[in-house]
């Protein structure tokens, strides 16, 4: 196990996102010699998940992650929305994860943030996190603004990574340039190209 402390936050914040069908490993344990800053957030929600009566973290994830796409926990969502697009970024992440021998597998689609922290944690390539950064602090944002505690953990991420986060809307906003894009045949949209998809805005 690698003793980067980076490494091992990304590493339980992998376990965290996913669905949680059985009680989550001792992330606890795994963090104990964390002194790195990302790891406060991630041990308040493991604090948080574990206080919980069997079965109800599931639940709380499936309202969290299930119902809406402004929770959305795949990358390339964020940066391209419904668009055609989004079949190149996923070839990307692909890219991405081939170049250092590995191949993506399961159901879940390569931009799925768990495997994105799993790649990250395993090879240090911290590339595909840092390109998709204004997505990360959306998420968080929208997290933190539904009152999920599953916001620390996407708090934990975004610390790992250089620089500090956004702290409200509006810088959020400077940093991603706009929300997910919709199809827009024989139009060059930029990345986070409509305002008014974006989760952190308030509702009218």
């Amino acid at each position: 196990m690698t003793a980067d402390p980076r490494a091992l936050v990304r590493r339980a914040a992998a376990e965290c996102l996913c669905y949680p069908d059985a009680p989550l490993p001792p992330l606890a344990e795994l963090l104990r010699p964390v002194r790195h800053a990302a790891a406060a957030p991630l041990r308040a929600f493991l604090g948080w998940a574990g206080s919980l009566p069997g079965g109800e973290l599931a639940r709380h994830y499936v309202e969290v992650f299930d119902f809406t796409q402004r929770h959305s926990l795949h990358l390339s969502w964020w940066t391209d929305g419904d668009t055609r697009r989004r079949g190149e970024a996923l070839l990307r992440f692909k890219a991405a994860y081939r170049a250092h021998g590995l191949e993506a597998t399961g159901e879940d689609l390569p931009d799925f943030l768990p495997a994105v922290l799993e790649f990250t944690a395993a090879t240090g390539d911290e590339t595909l996190l840092r390109e998709h950064r204004p997505a990360l602090e959306l998420l968080r944002l929208a997290l933190t603004e539904h009152g999920t505690p599953y916001a620390d953990v996407l708090a934990a991420v975004c610390a790992t990574l250089p620089g500090p986060s956004p702290r409200d809307r509006a810088a959020a906003l400077a940093l991603a340039r706009g929300g997910p894009p919709r199809e827009q045949v024989g139009l060059d949209a930029p990345p986070y190209g409509h305002l008014g998809l974006l989760p952190v805005l308030p509702s009218r």
